[in-house]
């Protein structure tokens, strides 16, 4: 949900020096997951079939829960790319740590606008927002309910504010869904191109509908962007 504050002047006092933080690497985490798992599972068939554990891997399909997150990973890195390509003038921060959570941010970016919270999706199938008589609305995704994702993406949008709330209290903190075109579906996102749709709040967007938005104006000058970015890369450490 877009979080509307009334914009304050002076953000944080002026810093002479060029901050030193890291921008993060997108997907990093998901990716660092995907090997663990690929690693501990062949490291366990090597020593249940020490003679045929080679043949066995060669031969054996990849699990779905490891193709999982080698697809989110994959998703977070073409989006990470993308908007440094595309959105030049933003400052973009990969794969944050939540506090106290072992769930991360997959993009945070700082623009005129304000901070946009990220959460990238590389998911088959058609995206939808239903809304049933009397009760909240649900997205769904291929035919599955996925409403849970709102839930993980309120609580990012709520870490962000957190984070901003001692040092830059005017600051507006939007956040989104980014639902990056999957492995073998031609056809796209899947998403309406004429129209945008929101759940909770939140709009679902295809890349080049995001960095649109990103490069919307806004109040912030570079000079706040830039502690702005700082001030979220320390209290949101990369993961």
């Amino acid at each position: 949900m877009v979080q509307q504050h009334k914009m304050v002047p002076a953000i944080i006092p002026t810093m002479a020096e060029e901050p030193d933080f890291e921008l993060g690497a997108a997907g990093a985490s998901g990716r660092r997951e995907y090997e663990r798992r690929r690693t501990a599972r062949e490291a366990r068939t090597r020593a249940r079939h020490p003679h045929i554990g080679g043949l066995l891997l060669a031969l054996q399909s990849t699990p779905e829960h490891e193709k999982a997150w080698a697809t989110g990973a994959a998703g977070e890195e073409e989006l990470g790319a993308f908007l440094v390509r595309r959105c030049p003038k933003a400052i973009v921060l990969h794969d944050r740590r939540m506090p106290r959570s072992r769930a991360n941010i997959d993009h945070l970016a700082v623009t005129p606008s304000g901070v946009w919270v990220i959460d990238a999706k590389r998911y088959k199938g058609r995206i939808e927002v239903r809304k049933p008589w009397f009760r909240d609305a649900k997205l769904v995704i291929g035919g599955r309910d996925k409403s849970k994702l709102v839930d993980g993406l309120t609580r990012q949008a709520k870490a962000v504010q957190s984070a901003l709330d001692s040092v830059a209290p005017g600051v507006p903190v939007h956040a989104c869904f980014c639902f990056v075109n999957p492995e073998g579906q031609s056809s796209g996102t899947k998403l309406p191109l004429l129209r945008t749709l929101s759940v909770s709040g939140y709009p679902l967007l295809y890349p080049r509908k995001l960095a649109k938005r990103l490069k919307q104006p806004g109040e912030l000058s570079a000079e706040q962007m830039r502690l702005v970015a700082e001030a979220l890369a320390r209290g949101l450490p990369a993961a």
